[in-house]
């Protein structure tokens, strides 16, 4: 709202410093700065008013060292980190930039579901909560949602190097050509950097192109389920998730940058995506709130996310990814979520497998997801969310290193 208010006291009056809101690193700054503000000052009034509500963990006896002392900490902790992220975009995003409503669509919709989950557990004392399909019809729908505007959505378009011209020093320059729809994304470490889901169809035959929606919004909807759930999955330990995601979303904003800025795309041989430079003003806000719920979501923690916070934070990961054609590389860039996820299919695979053959269920990590194999082998809280944070480090270096090592 400030965006347009004083887009319009610059155009009307020549207000002093009004020119400053056209800025996209200004808005952004200005977003990560009040976001981080609200999560610490106002985090502690939410997990004052949860406590006084009594909206507490259940802590189900694992066996694990320090649990039980855990159970009774406030949770929803994850209404710090919607609260924090919306109230900056509002202010300082261009919100009808059709980005930034997806995300805003996609963080209130899963916030709900998350919401819906927690309070299950804790007022109709169900530890399952929101029963799995009701969980999963959620997120395909919100696939549906995201895939379809992407898809047909006119202003979700794309411009690619497609024309040549000569300059003044005779130097022959490839140049970008006219917006248009296309739903390609970048192919991480392949020279030849682009994957068009149109491809996927047309053996079907002439024509069949038209019909790559039919691809693309099942892999859209593939995606936010399971990033989404790989973060919910995560979020085990103190600060695990938020940390984590914290590095990933950070990560990502520095390729909504380098997306949506003609020179830099230019510079890097990726697709130049108009309009999306305005994700950063967002992304800004989602890491300072991540960072300020860190603050009180740190060993020991005084608030937990919840489902309300893990399925948000992964949803909107996601959401942000297929955003600007990143996708291919969430294995990678999420890596900390995909561990996780697949020590628990590989832990249940194996179980079910061994008990089939033996007649008893055999296990490969002491305790799935994989934070909690560590801390059967009694890691310390804090030892393993550093490094798994360093992992994560690590592997954000990689995703940005791709684009330019092909």
């Amino acid at each position: 709202m400030l965006y347009y208010l004083f887009e319009y006291l610059e155009k009307q009056y020549q207000l002093p410093g009004a020119g400053l809101f056209q800025f996209l690193t200004f808005r952004a700054a200005m977003s990560v700065l009040l976001s981080l503000l609200i999560a610490m000052v106002y985090g502690k009034r939410i997990i004052l008013f949860l406590q006084k509500k009594q909206i507490g963990e259940s802590i189900r006896d694992l066996g694990l060292e320090g649990q039980q002392q855990k159970a009774g900490t406030p949770t929803m902790g994850g209404l710090i980190i919607i609260m924090s992220t919306l109230l900056p975009v509002i202010l300082f995003a261009d919100i009808k930039n059709i980005y930034v409503v997806l995300l805003i669509i996609t963080t209130i919709w899963m916030g709900i579901i998350g919401f819906v989950d927690d309070y299950i557990k804790i007022f109709k004392k169900d530890k399952k909560g929101l029963k799995g399909r009701f969980k999963v019809m959620g997120q395909v729908v919100l696939g549906l949602i995201v895939g379809v505007v992407l898809y047909f959505h006119p202003e979700v378009t794309i411009k690619e190097k497609d024309t040549t011209r000569i300059t003044e020093d005779f130097q022959v320059v490839e140049v970008f050509g006219q917006e248009m729809k296309a739903v390609k994304t970048n192919v991480p470490f392949m020279k030849d950097n682009e994957l068009d889901y149109a491809d996927w169809i047309s053996w079907a035959g002439e024509g069949m192109t038209d019909y790559a929606w039919l691809i693309f919004i099942p892999v859209v909807i593939f995606i936010i389920t399971a990033v989404s759930n790989g973060a919910n999955l995560t979020d085990g330990i103190d600060g695990l998730a938020a940390g984590s995601s914290a590095i990933i979303v950070l990560t990502l904003g520095i390729f909504a940058w380098v997306s949506g800025n003609i020179e830099f795309s230019d510079y890097l041989d990726i697709f130049y995506l108009p309009r999306v430079g305005e994700l950063v003003v967002f992304i800004a806000a989602f890491v300072g709130a991540l960072v300020g719920f860190l603050w009180y979501n740190a060993y020991p923690a005084q608030v937990f996310m919840g489902d309300t916070g893990s399925l948000t934070i992964g949803g909107v990961i996601a959401v942000i990814a297929i955003i600007v054609r990143k996708e291919l590389l969430i294995p990678i860039l999420c890596g900390i979520f995909f561990a996780e996820t697949l020590s628990v299919m590989l832990q249940v695979s194996y179980f079910k497998r061994t008990k089939k053959k033996y007649g008893e269920g055999r296990r490969l990590f002491l305790m799935a997801p994989l934070h909690h194999h560590y801390q059967k082998k009694l890691y310390h809280e804090s030892k393993i969310v550093t490094r798994f944070w360093i992992i994560g480090i690590l592997l954000a270096i990689i995703s940005i290193v791709t684009l330019k090592i092909r």
